[in-house]
């Protein structure tokens, strides 16, 4: 599978946790951890609302339960995939669980740490370089994001 069409494979599977999110009342993002023979380790949406746990981005869910089924927090030779650019606590979980690769698909005006407001993985407060892909069907995921938010005003 070509890179670009194996990222779009992955983003999409991690719109279909977006929308579950955002279905549960939750802001629409999910994330997806896979291992570098491209299979799945892991995968999860928001659900700060559901467990009133302000840590509970699909980022850190998702990279919670790869360390638990890996056995390691070193998630090195994993990728993650995200609808939205991570804030500055999912870039900071991002680099401290090593990861290989980060695509995301929307970029985030308000609180994105990867390129858009902060660029925490290039930072000196960064002690692991990550590979960064962005834009990955980056109009489905924010045409997503900005549906959902339409909706409840």
């Amino acid at each position: 599978m070509l890179e670009l069409e194996n990222h779009q494979y992955w983003m999409n599977e991690a719109l279909i946790l977006a929308k579950k999110a955002g279905d549960e009342g939750e802001i629409p993002v999910g994330a997806i951890v896979v291992d570098r023979a491209n299979k799945i380790i892991s995968s999860a949406y928001n659900q700060k609302e559901k467990t009133q746990d302000c840590t509970a981005h699909a980022e850190i869910l998702a990279i919670r339960k790869a360390c638990d089924k890996l056995g390691t927090w070193r998630l090195n030779e994993c990728s993650l995939y995200v609808t939205l650019e991570p804030c500055p606590m999912c870039a900071g979980a991002i680099i401290h669980a090593r990861l290989k690769t980060l695509i995301y698909g929307a970029d985030d005006f308000k609180t994105g740490a990867i390129r858009t407001i902060l660029n925490i993985p290039d930072s000196n407060a960064s002690n692991h370089h990550l590979e960064v892909f962005a834009g990955i069907k980056e109009t489905d995921c924010r045409n997503l994001l900005t549906s959902w938010f339409e909706s409840r005003r």
